[in-house]
C-alpha cells in the first residue's frame, strides 16, 4: 500500500551536516504525518521529526535548531537535513508515515558522527 525508501546517510565528523530523503510511493495523498525516528542498539525507537501540516512540524528536544525537516509534495519525498551533528545523534534513522490506524516504516539508513 505505501512504501518509503530512505536514502542519504552515511559517516561524518562532528560538526558536520547530512540530508536524508525518504520517497514514498503508493497510496500517498499529503506528506502531513510523515517525518523520521531514530533508534540505537538497546534503546526504543524515538521521533526525531514529523511533518504535522504545511507549516507545523514537531521536533525532539535534542535536535531543535540544529535538524530541519521538509518536504517536495510534487515528489512524494520528505527530507531531513542534519546540521552540526554530534556523535550522540549515531543511529539508524528510519522514514514512516501514519496514515489512518497505520504505521509504515521505511528500511532505514544509518548515520554515524565521529567525534
Amino acid at each position: 500500500q505505501v512504501q518509503l525508501v530512505e536514502s542519504g546517510g552515511g559517516l561524518v565528523q562532528a560538526g558536520g551536516s547530512l540530508r536524508l530523503s525518504c520517497a514514498a510511493s503508493g497510496s500517498i495523498f499529503s506528506l502531513n504525518n510523515m517525518g523520521w525516528y531514530r533508534q540505537t542498539p538497546g534503546k526504543e525507537r524515538e521521533l526525531v521529526a514529523i511533518i504535522i501540516s504545511s507549516s507545523t512540524a514537531n521536533y525532539a528536544d535534542s535536535v531543535k535548531g540544529r535538524f530541519t525537516i521538509s518536504g517536495d509534495n510534487a515528489k512524494n519525498t520528505v527530507y531531513l537535513q542534519m546540521n552540526s551533528l554530534k556523535p550522540e545523534d549515531t543511529a539508524v534513522y528510519y522514514c514512516t508515515l501514519i496514515k489512518g490506524w497505520n504505521q509504515f516504516w521505511g528500511q532505514g539508513t544509518q548515520v554515524t558522527v565521529s567525534s
